[in-house]
């Protein structure tokens, strides 16, 4: 009935301009007031809409300061976290970058607009799968999709430019660091709950690397995360 389809029109058109206004409040009250002053990365958080990314039953809380929940036990970071960590690793368009831990595809599409190519680990096939789509809504290319376990880390593509970990270590495996090129950057929650640390360690030669503490915060660990691994911050 035309009268159906006006109305539906008209609450697709609010809710479009509450989720614009929400993104635009996201970068300015959480992510800008957390020192995230690049203006590249606040033109990613533009870009990429959030709300495309977060379960269906969480649309309208996208841009919410809270951990949206993501099945498994697992969770997506907080906006800001997520700003402060691209912000750290410093994207360059050549980078060749790892993440691990997909999640819900956000992180990883927010790398891709920034970088060359993402290979993105995800240990729950149907999380990967979901991320998957959604990319592929956003035709999004320069992403390999892989599944299983990073938490001690994934070689089988070389070198990497950036290694992104989105889920915390109770201790940081030496293969992390390992992995990346002379000039390359990890970002890494490390540590226990209820405070963790979220650090950058750069590679400045082929055995010396930079440690930079960058913020305290708490995350939930990767499964599988080792205890007992060589800890080298």
């Amino acid at each position: 009935m035309p009268g159906t389809v006006i109305s539906g029109r008209l609450e697709h058109l609010g809710e479009t301009m509450d989720l614009k206004q929400a993104r635009y409040n996201m970068i300015e009250q959480q992510i800008r007031p957390w020192d995230v002053l690049d203006q590249n990365i606040l033109d990613l958080f533009e870009k990429v809409p959030r709300e495309n990314f977060v379960p269906e039953d969480f649309r309208r809380l996208a841009y919410a300061d809270i951990a949206i929940p993501l099945g498994h036990g697992q969770v997506m970071m907080h906006p800001k976290v997520e700003a402060r960590m691209l912000q750290a690793l410093s994207l360059h368009p050549t980078d060749k970058v790892l993440e691990v831990g997909t999640g819900s595809g956000y992180v990883t599409a927010l790398l891709a607009a920034a970088v060359c190519h993402v290979y993105s680990v995800e240990i729950f096939a149907d999380l990967q799968q979901q991320a998957g789509e959604r990319l592929a809504r956003h035709d999004i290319g320069n992403v390999t999709l892989e599944e299983g376990n990073g938490a001690m880390g994934w070689d089988r593509h070389g070198l990497y430019d950036v290694i992104a970990v989105t889920g915390s270590l109770p201790e940081l495996p030496e293969s992390f660091q390992s992995s990346l090129n002379r000039g390359g950057r990890l970002f890494a929650i490390v540590g226990q709950a209820p405070v963790m640390e979220a650090i950058l360690i750069t590679r400045v030669g082929d055995e010396k690397f930079s440690h930079e503490i960058l913020f305290e915060t708490d995350m939930v660990p990767l499964v599988d995360a080792p205890a007992h691994a060589e800890f080298v911050f």
